[in-house]
């Protein structure tokens, strides 16, 4: 009797994904080593910090004695090296994180410099370069300079350490992942050098890294390479697939500390926020994300090298080291590029039956498609893809809670992008 297929994938386009898979022994193996590493990273904190049933209790209002919350801010802090954290689900997004660790940082007559190129579209409203609003730092009178990258894609660092010598920079900001541009995604070590070349040329200066997309993709993160400062959304990477919102930061003790009354207000900083029963997904998440962060990985190399073998170009390549979750994927139009998009959403477990269009989204100077089928709205951890309506209509796709629904979710987009 013949085994109905539970997906419509065609007998081509699986011996494709066969195809990919079994030249991918060796780079799995990589990811599971990494994962294995912070796994066990992950349970020694949770044992070092007695994590207990009581810590999973919520609270309301004003969010007094938390012990849970507090707890946690310890377990990051200890994760990635760092004097404190501030861990929580009052920071919408990504965005409100790394704007509460700026504000927190910079005072007017200050100078921010970003240090590879423009930062992520969503913070350029927040810095001033657009106007996106009232509040930004340029209204505050905060200066801003950014250092591009060379022709070739990487840091300038001798432009960097120009840049950062004047006496009114304070704050550098180092973007780990690639956001929309087509640089490469910068390592824990690379991130390390420029650290080090930043310290030499302005030795008091504070240095923030959006470590967005990049958690336990390697085995060390940015603020045990010399950055002050790390960022990131817990609906990404750290939260593991069930955080339902938030955001940390973690870093040296008065940065923290300035960032947490960005986040409420001067003289409550952290000893406010209630938890709202929330902080068991926050600890199980945490506790899942190495082996969930490996998930994502091994789909982006999955994604890359079946792309390849149809002849696109993948960056990074399947065979590349990761440094983020974040696969590009160049096709050149956008036909091509909605109907990837359209599969994805397919592949999804929430709204697969709906058909992604472009539209204008808050923060972005052009329409942005997005697929995004998850059961936390807007979790990039899970099987997801976006992309500018731009020219050179490059895809980001990035997620997956396990390889084997990334692998499902990937192989729907092939057969919607083969399709007549």
């Amino acid at each position: 009797m013949k085994r109905e297929m539970p997906l419509q994938i065609s007998d081509h386009v699986r011996t494709l994904g066969r195809e990919a898979q079994a030249a991918l022994g060796e780079q799995f193996a990589r990811i599971d080593a990494i994962a294995e590493e912070n796994t066990q990273k992950v349970l020694a904190a949770f044992q070092r910090h007695r994590v207990a049933e009581s810590y999973f209790a919520g609270t309301t209002g004003y969010g007094y004695d938390d012990l849970g919350r507090d707890q946690l801010d310890a377990i990051f802090a200890d994760l990635f090296g760092t004097e404190d954290a501030l861990v929580r689900i009052g920071f919408v997004n990504g965005t409100h994180a790394i704007s509460c660790a700026l504000f927190g940082a910079l005072k007017p007559g200050d100078t921010l410099v970003s240090a590879v190129g423009a930062p992520y579209d969503t913070l350029l409203g927040v810095i001033g370069v657009v106007d996106k609003g009232p509040g930004s730092l340029k209204q505050y009178g905060v200066n801003y300079r950014q250092v591009d990258v060379t022709p070739e894609d990487r840091p300038d660092v001798e432009g960097i350490v120009e840049a950062v010598k004047a006496p009114s920079v304070s704050t550098v900001l180092i973007q780990r992942s690639r956001g929309y541009a087509t640089r490469a995604s910068l390592s824990v070590d690379e991130i390390g050098t420029l650290c080090a070349a930043i310290r030499s040329a302005n030795p008091g200066v504070n240095i923030l890294v959006d470590n967005c997309y990049g958690e336990f993709v390697e085995e060390r993160e940015p603020t045990q390479a010399g950055a002050d400062l790390v960022v990131g959304s817990l609906i990404k990477n750290p939260g593991g697939g069930l955080a339902p919102t938030g955001g940390y930061i973690a870093g040296r003790r008065d940065l923290v500390e300035a960032a947490s009354m960005r986040l409420t207000t001067p003289g409550i900083g952290r000893e406010c926020g209630s938890t709202l029963g929330n902080n068991r997904l926050l600890y199980q998440g945490l506790f899942l994300a190495p082996h969930t962060v490996a998930q994502a990985v091994k789909t982006a190399v999955f994604a890359a090298k079946t792309m390849e073998l149809l002849g696109y170009r993948a960056e990074p390549a399947s065979s590349a080291l990761r440094h983020d979750i974040i696969q590009m994927i160049h096709f050149g139009e956008p036909e091509k590029l909605k109907k990837f998009c359209k599969g994805i959403q397919m592949g999804a477990p929430v709204d697969s039956y709906v058909t992604p269009e472009p539209w204008d989204m808050p923060g972005y100077d052009c329409p942005v498609i997005m697929a995004a089928g998850a059961f936390i709205q807007g979790a990039s951890i899970e099987l997801s893809c976006d992309a500018p309506m731009r020219e050179p209509y490059t895809l980001y796709l990035q997620g997956g809670l396990t390889y084997e629904s990334g692998k499902a979710g990937v192989l729907l987009a092939v057969e919607e992008l083969l399709k007549d």
